[in-house]
């Protein structure tokens, strides 16, 4: 299998901060952090039955056990190392061709680093990983194939490839 990485758009994604207090208040941000259907500028195309189940599956595994972590910048491995997680992706829904998230900004040294980057005004995008099989296609994009696994909905990146 190969590694897949797929980064979407800076525009798209919101920075929210929620709490009462200095001490309570948190960090989040959301948007579209995956999109099925449409060529990205990486070449690829998610058929929308393929990432339909890597969503459901993802949630089931990792976004209901409070596990799906994202870290800062993309890293050459699939899984997540926990000592540069700098998110916690707490939801992940349908919509259309996307799938909309929204992660927390977590109090680790990488998620404070994308804070004071975010509070410094410093545009961020997101960007999944996974693992799977690609298929040429006549039309010359790769097609994503049913063994696609998700490793993350989203690590904090500053070039995404897919176009929202």
């Amino acid at each position: 299998m190969k590694l897949i990485a797929e980064p979407t758009l800076f525009e798209d994604i919101k920075v929210i901060t929620e709490g009462k207090g200095k001490d309570k208040k948190r960090m989040y941000i959301s948007g579209p952090f995956l999109q099925a259907e449409k060529q990205n500028r990486n070449g690829r195309v998610y058929p929308q039955s393929i990432m339909d189940q890597a969503v459901r599956k993802y949630k089931e595994e990792y976004i209901d056990k409070k596990r799906s972590l994202g870290e800062l910048n993309h890293p050459a491995e699939p899984t997540v190392n926990p000592e540069r997680a700098a998110i916690l992706t707490e939801s992940l829904e349908k919509d259309n061709i996307y799938y909309k998230g929204k992660a927390k900004i977590l109090s680790t040294p990488c998620g404070k680093i994308v804070e004071s980057l975010v509070d410094d005004g410093v545009t961020i995008g997101v960007s999944s990983r996974g693992l799977g099989s690609l298929k040429p296609t006549r039309e010359g994009y790769n097609e994503v194939q049913s063994d696609f696994v998700l490793t993350t909905a989203a690590d904090i990146v500053f070039d995404p490839s897919a176009q929202s």
